[in-house]
């Protein structure tokens, strides 16, 4: 079975004082839709989480997926990465790494992209992207890069990782832009509510 990371250490500092990741998305929060999408797809789910206590903890414990504390989340996403990369086991093939703020993925876009890590194995990395061709989120990571992971520090968000992986990297086209849509501030939710008629 694939582990989905999801990426939900950060502190959302542009939401000037709210979590934009206990923000409303269909009646549940943004952090429990995401969890339920990778559940859909994954039984073995690993979230990391700023140090505890947090409220975001018992989003992730009540869906029983497994809660991973990045003790050192201020330093930035390279943290997170690190630290949720060393909870991987040997026996792991590749694992799907997702961002915990983008409201519009769906389970179905996760299949998309593991699909193609069925269907194109002689890549590294299959990597979810918008109809016009950036790459955003999920990424499938092969685990002959998950020793990378453990030299990552800062805010580095493993784009050197991708790099190196050259033309081993297969890009996943999902519907319109939404493999890289997130939503850092109110003014990005309050627009994106108003675009789908949400009050």
């Amino acid at each position: 079975m694939m582990p989905i990371l999801i990426l939900a250490a950060g502190a959302a500092s542009r939401m000037r004082g709210t979590d934009k990741l206990l923000e409303d998305v269909g009646g549940q929060s943004l952090l429990a839709k995401q969890v339920k999408a990778a559940q859909a797809v994954s039984t073995d789910v690993r979230v990391a989480l700023p140090p505890a206590p947090h409220p975001r903890y018992a989003i992730v414990e009540r869906l029983g997926a497994r809660p991973v504390e990045v003790s050192d989340a201020a330093e930035g996403m390279g943290a997170s990465l690190r630290t949720i990369f060393a909870t991987l086991g040997p026996q792991v093939r590749y694992a799907m790494l997702l961002l915990g703020d983008l409201p519009d993925i769906t389970d179905h876009d996760l299949r998309t992209v593991q699909k193609a890590a069925e269907t194109h194995p002689e890549a590294l990395i299959w990597r979810g992207a918008t109809e016009s061709g950036r790459g955003g989120h999920p990424i499938i990571f092969d685990r002959m890069l998950f020793p990378a992971f453990d030299q990552l520090c800062g805010d580095d968000g493993g784009r050197d990782i991708v790099r190196q992986a050259g033309n081993r990297v297969h890009m996943v086209p999902l519907p319109g832009s939404r493999a890289r849509l997130d939503l850092d501030s109110p003014e990005d939710w309050a627009a994106w509510r108003a675009a789908r008629h949400i009050t």
